[in-house]
Parts: C-alpha cells; structure tokens; sequence
C-alpha cells in the first residue's frame, strides 16, 4: 500500500511500489488525462508535476511519490492554477490540439516551464523550444505550441 498525494489529496494505492505512476493514476485513481504513448518517457504524453517538476509518469514509479505532491492535467486545468488556466486558455485560443493526444503532457509541461520563470519574464522562441523539447506532437504543432506558450507568459506577465 502506498499513499499518494494527488491533485491536494490523499489517495491509498494498493499496488506494487515499482508500478509506474501512470497506471495508478490511471487505473486505480481514474484520472484519464495523462495519457500512456511510449512507455519509455520518449514522447511526453504522461507528462505530470512531481513536487511542480514536470516528469515522465510512465517510467517513474510510485514509491518515487511517496511524500510529495502529484498534479495531473485535471488540476491544472481545472481553473483554481492561475498559470495552468493561462496556458488552457493560450492553447484554446490558438488552437494548438489537432488529435489531442499530446496535449495533456504538453500542457503540463508547458505550465511547469512557465512557473519555473521571474515573474515577468517573456520567454524567447528557443527557450520555448528548449523546455517543450521531448514532448512529440504527432500532428506537428509546435509552432501553434511555441505561440501559445509565448501568449500565456505574456498574459500572465
């Protein structure tokens, strides 16, 4: 049994410790939002916040949670992160998703990147390109990412 904090809350997780945080948020939790792609942390699709680190669910394990705070896609677009509503309304706005499969990883890697800046600070297309880089898109939508980022840092700026 492991207890994991997720999104604020308290969660018992009856699971070998070794299982990747992926499938107890998917499995055990229902939280559908972080989604599985390569199973190798290649893609960024099960991108969460370890602790406000963006870090790769499918390779790391529960034990690895244990005392510290998980924040999947459902908090952080939820409304109640300011920088993570910020970046959901950028992503809307420019209409970055195509099939939506990367998106939850890219939203959450885009949130911890932005909160990880001075307040205030626009961020350059290749520091962009730098914190986004190991989230694939297959349908190809980094410029529309790169621009939503830029959008949300200034609307938060």
């Amino acid at each position: 049994m492991s207890t994991l904090n997720v999104n604020g809350r308290n969660h018992t997780v009856d699971a070998d410790p070794g299982t990747p945080i992926l499938w107890a948020l998917r499995d055990t939790l229902g939280l559908t939002g972080t989604k599985f792609g390569c199973g190798a942390a290649l893609c960024g699709a099960c991108t969460v916040h370890l602790d406000g680190a963006a870090i790769r669910s499918c390779v790391t394990p529960i034990s690895a949670a244990e005392g510290k705070r998980l924040t999947t896609v459902e908090a952080v677009t939820g409304g109640a992160d300011r920088v993570g509503a910020a970046v959901h309304a950028a992503w809307v706005k420019h209409d970055v998703a195509q099939c939506g499969y990367c998106q939850s990883g890219q939203i959450m890697s885009a949130t911890a990147f932005l909160k990880s800046l001075p307040r205030g600070k626009q961020p350059s297309a290749a520091e962009i390109d730098s914190a986004m880089a190991g989230n694939i898109c297959r349908c190809g939508t980094y410029a529309r990412i790169r621009t939503a980022v830029a959008d949300a840092a200034k609307n938060l700026a």
